[in-house]
C-alpha cells in the first residue's frame, strides 16, 4: 500500500523521523517491499514489556512526557514518565456530556455542568501538568467573556438536542473555556492551545481553512490581555504563521510557545523560528521539542530530528555573529530541559506523582 507513495513523501519531516526510527529499532536502512518484513519482524521484537522506557529513556535520552489523552484525565500506569494534561475541549465543545459519568453529577442546567468542571480539577489538577484543547481545530481561539446567565439559556437548548446557531454555539463554548482557564488558573496549571496546522486530511470534507489559521496569533494576543494571571502556551508554533507568534511571546510575559510536532512538519521552517525566536523573545519562554505521536516508536526519529535542528539554529547564529559560542551552549539546557521543568513544576508533580493512587 505505502510503495507508490513512499517515495515522495520520505524526506519530509514525517518520513525521515520513520526513516530514522527503523534504523536504530530494527536496523532497517531503507523501508521498501524487500524489507518491510524486516521492519514487521523488528517490531514484534522490540515491543516487549518495558518498551516505552526503552524506546523513550535509553533511545532517546528524554526525561519525561506530557500526554492528552482526550477529555478529562488518563490515570497512566507510568505516572512519572507518561506525565497528562487534563483535557478541557470536551468540556467547553459539544459539550461533552460523557464527562458527568465520572464525576456522578446529573446535568440539568449550566451550574451542574460547572459542577462536573470542577469535579475534574478536584481529582486530578494535583497530578496535571498543564490543561490541553484541541479546539483550534474547529474554530479560532478568539473566547469571548460569556456571562453564566446567557450562556445558560443556550445551555438549555443543548440539552433539549436544539439545533445552535453558530452565534449560540461561539457564545456557550467561550463561556465554558473562561470556566476551565479560570479553574486551570487557580489550579497553577498552564493552558496548553493547538495552533496552526491541522493534523487531519479528510478526502470528502477538506478542512484546514488557513483564512482562520491566519487569525491564530491575534487571538493569542487577546488571550493574554484578557487573562494576565493565565500561562497560556501555543502548540506547534501556529505553521505556518510562526513569525507572528514569536511577536506575541515577545510582548506578552504569559505567553510561551511550544514547538511539539513543529519539527516533522517542516524542519527547516522550525530551525528558521529557533533561531529567530532566541533572538528577539526571552529564552525561558521557549519548549523545543515534543514527540507529538500516537505510537512511540517514531518520537525516537523526530527527538533525532529535533536535535538536528537545534544545533543547526545554534550553529548557525554562533557562525553568523548573532551568538558567541559560550551563550549558545548556555541556552541549551533551557531551551531542551529546564524550561519545561519551571513552566510546569515538574520537580513537584514528580513527588506528588510518586504517590498516585492508582499506580
Amino acid at each position: 500500500m505505502l510503495e507508490p507513495f513512499w517515495p515522495f513523501i520520505k524526506n519530509t519531516g514525517y518520513g525521515q523521523a520513520v526513516r530514522i526510527a527503523i534504523k536504530e529499532l530494527y536496523g532497517v536502512d531503507e523501508l521498501s517491499t524487500k524489507t518491510v518484513a524486516k521492519v514487521q519482524t523488528g517490531y514484534e521484537k522490540v515491543r516487549q514489556p518495558g518498551f516505552y522506557r526503552r524506546i523513550l529513556c535509553d533511545l532517546a535520552n528524554i526525561e519525561s512526557c506530557q500526554v492528552n489523552s482526550g477529555d478529562g484525565f488518563s490515570e497512566s500506569n507510568m505516572p512519572k514518565l507518561l506525565m497528562q494534561d487534563i483535557g478541557i475541549v470536551g468540556m467547553l465543545a459539544g459539550p461533552n456530556l460523557e464527562l458527568a459519568k465520572p464525576a456522578g453529577v446529573k446535568v440539568s442546567s449550566l451550574p451542574d455542568w460547572h459542577k462536573v468542571i470542577d469535579w475534574w480539577f478536584d481529582k486530578y489538577a494535583k497530578y496535571a501538568v498543564a490543561v490541553k484543547s484541541q479546539n483550534a481545530y474547529s474554530r479560532n481561539i478568539d473566547y469571548e467573556k460569556v456571562p453564566a446567565e446567557q450562556a445558560d439559556a443556550i445551555f438549555k437548548k443543548k440539552l433539549n438536542a436544539q439545533s445552535l446557531t453558530a452565534k449560540e454555539q461561539k457564545m456557550l463554548e467561550d463561556h465554558l473555556f473562561w470556566y476551565a482557564v479560570n479553574k486551570a488558573t487557580a489550579c497553577n496549571l498552564p493552558i496548553k492551545l493547538h495552533t496552526g496546522y491541522y493534523a487531519i486530511w479528510d478526502d470528502k470534507k477538506p478542512r484546514m481553512p488557513l483564512s482562520r489559521l491566519v487569525q491564530n496569533p491575534g487571538a493569542a494576543t487577546d488571550l493574554c490581555r484578557t487573562a494576565p494571571e493565565s500561562r497560556f502556551v501555543f502548540m506547534h508554533i501556529c505553521y505556518p504563521y510562526y513569525e507572528e507568534l514569536i511577536s506575541v511571546a515577545k510582548h506578552y510575559p504569559n505567553a510561551y510557545v511550544d514547538m511539539c510536532w513543529a519539527w516533522i512538519i517542516n524542519p527547516v521552517a522550525s530551525k528558521d523560528f529557533l533561531k529567530k525566536y532566541l533572538v528577539t523573545a526571552p529564552a525561558n519562554k521557549i519548549l523545543t521539542f515534543g514527540g507529538d505521536y500516537g505510537p512511540v516508536e517514531p518520537v525516537l526519529g523526530h527527538a533525532v530530528v529535533a536535535r538536528q535542528g537545534i544545533a543547526l539554529a545554534l550553529s548557525e547564529l554562533v557562525e553568523e555573529g548573532w551568538l558567541s559560542l559560550d551563550n549558545a551552549l548556555e541556552l541549551t539546557d533551557p531551551i531542551m530541559h529546564q524550561n519545561a521543568r519551571d513552566i510546569f513544576n515538574l520537580a513537584e508533580k514528580t513527588k506528588v506523582l510518586k504517590r498516585v493512587p492508582w499506580a
